[in-house]
């Protein structure tokens, strides 16, 4: 009897620690803000000038249509606008929705068409990845996209070579909500949010429930710091970017 407690315990023990290897594998699968690639600086932008008061809040979007339009009340209630990220799939699927952030005047930038992760495919794919979505949101809102989040911020030499040929600025970001995370309440999102450097920074968050209840508090919590929230191509000149040697 004791011997069979005993092996149960340590199947457990076992269990334990392989699951939470697994969890690790996960967290550490998509925490890929340390990659850079030689002579990108023309291309990747992570972050706005650290001595301005403003900041951008980007959304990337391939899901949560549900959530979208509490979150552009949200917006629209405190007079903010805000860089999206959207799948060339989601627009093709939620017109509606994508024309609606379109005529509240945020920003709308490509996502690629159906989330692939850049490094794991060819140059021809991610090319396509990048084409097909800059003529979905065309044909929907009339605007051309110019910059490119790579799903999951994977990128590599490729990516960056390919977005400099089609003339596109690559964006990731300086503070991550991390809210897909499991344990991503409102309060956990809001604390790793401020606690970070806020000046000149780029905010990643996603259309989640928990994020929408922690987006009002954050807008006037960084307002209260004096900072100021604008869109990406307010924080960051594109066209002087791209003029880098």
């Amino acid at each position: 009897m004791f011997r069979k407690i005993i092996i149960g315990l340590l199947i457990i023990a076992s269990s334990s620690f392989i699951a939470f290897q697994i969890i690790t594998f996960i967290n550490t699968m998509f925490t890929i803000e340390t990659i850079t690639v030689p002579g990108e600086e023309d291309v990747v932008i992570r972050t706005g000038d650290n001595t301005s008061n403003n900041l951008t809040i980007t959304c990337n979007v391939d899901w949560g249509e549900d959530l979208l339009p509490e979150m552009l009340e949200i917006l629209k209630e405190k007079d903010v606008i805000i860089t999206f990220f959207v799948s060339g799939k989601w627009a093709k699927n939620n017109p509606y929705l994508l024309r609606k952030i379109y005529i509240a005047g945020h920003e709308i930038q490509s996502h690629g068409y159906s989330h692939k992760l850049c490094s794991k495919i060819s140059a021809d794919e991610v090319i396509e990845e990048i084409r097909k979505t800059e003529e979905v949101i065309y044909e929907l809102v009339n605007t051309k996209t110019t910059v490119f989040a790579p799903p999951s911020g994977d990128y590599d030499s490729k990516t960056v070579d390919i977005c400099r040929k089609m003339d596109y600025i690559l964006s990731l970001w300086s503070i991550d909500t991390i809210d897909w995370r499991a344990g991503s309440t409102a309060s956990v999102i809001t604390e790793r949010v401020l606690s970070k450097e806020l000046n000149g920074g780029i905010i990643l968050m996603h259309p989640k429930e928990e994020t929408v209840k922690a987006l009002p508090l954050l807008i006037d919590a960084i307002r209260e710091r004096n900072i100021n929230i604008v869109p990406l191509y307010q924080l960051v000149d594109y066209d002087s970017m791209k003029a880098k040697p």
